[in-house]
């Protein structure tokens, strides 16, 4: 962050942020410790009051700092200790889709497929690369043809620095049975793929797609990745380095796709649709029960369903 850009924050006397319930304990127990004094307040649940700030929890879980001491308040307690997400002073660079900033993209490929592996994908890209892949075209793989996406993840291995963590099937199966989270298994990856980058580049901003609650991936970052500011952004596909990061992601899990094929002798469909039911009973009437473990997510519904068409 820039000189100009500090002395903005410093500038700052009033702050709004949506807080979670379950936090509204842990706050008040904070300020009562940090000498605040607590009183009521019309519509909230309570207002304390410390030199140079004020601070308001309504009852729609809207969060209002105020005063001089708001930025030191949000820096120094709010963001680090109870919200545990770094976005204030950041929201240029959050909302600017076409920031030249120099960040870490991270998403993700496979979780809605019951063939194949899940697959997290970070890439880092800065002024001189981000030229480069605009003019490949570069969008979110959701947008590509399966054709794109494969030309493209050559063109990214060569040009950006990467990391890319595959979750195959047997071990997905294994972590998902002790974890029985999806979003905890994500956050994981996500988080050794963060670990991963920083080991390979300096970079103090990474830009994830919001899978689900802000605490998963801030509980699961490791040493290097707590470090630095994770935004969890909704449709993050919009920056270029999220963008990036889901068409190398999407890339690999495609190229693992194939391989499972050929290693199976049968062509493996994306998604969960009726042609993947009729895919795994093929490979079951091949290859016996056993091979859902090592080629699909058993927890999805589709194992029942072909189970259920067996019997």
């Amino acid at each position: 962050m820039d000189t100009v850009q500090l002395e903005k924050l410093k500038m700052v006397t009033t702050y709004t942020v949506q807080l979670q319930p379950s936090l509204y304990p842990q706050l008040r127990k904070d300020l009562t410790e940090q000498g605040f004094s607590l009183k009521k307040t019309p519509y909230a649940f309570f207002s304390a009051e410390k030199e140079n700030v004020n601070v308001t929890l309504y009852k729609s879980g809207k969060l209002v700092i105020q005063g001089k001491g708001t930025p030191d308040f949000i820096q120094f307690y709010l963001e680090p200790n109870l919200l545990r997400q770094i976005n204030f002073g950041y929201e240029d660079i959050i909302n600017d889709i076409h920031t030249t900033e120099p960040r870490i993209g991270v998403d993700e490929s496979g979780k809605g497929d019951y063939f194949g592996p899940l697959v997290i994908a970070g890439v880092y890209i800065d002024e001189k690369t981000q030229g480069r892949l605009k003019e490949m075209g570069i969008k979110d793989s959701k947008e590509l043809s399966d054709k794109r996406i494969r030309g493209m993840r050559e063109k990214i291995l060569k040009m950006c620095p990467f990391s890319v963590v595959v979750i195959g099937p047997d071990r997905y199966n294994v972590l998902y049975d002790k974890i029985g989270n999806l979003n905890r298994l994500l956050a994981w990856g996500h988080a050794r793929v963060i670990e991963n980058l920083l080991t390979k580049v300096s970079c103090d901003k990474v830009i994830i797609d919001k899978f689900g609650n802000n605490k998963f991936i801030l509980d699961a970052l490791m040493k290097r990745g707590k470090n630095i500011p994770v935004v969890q952004k909704v449709r993050a596909e919009e920056d270029l380095a999220v963008a990036t990061a889901s068409v190398l992601a999407r890339g690999e899990f495609l190229f693992r796709m194939e391989q499972l094929s050929k290693e199976y002798g049968i062509v493996l469909p994306k998604g969960a649709s009726k042609k993947v039911e009729d895919a795994a009973r093929e490979l079951i009437q091949k290859h016996g029960l056993e091979v859902l473990k090592h080629t699909t997510k058993m927890h999805f519904k589709t194992t029942r369903k072909v189970f259920m068409e067996l019997e």
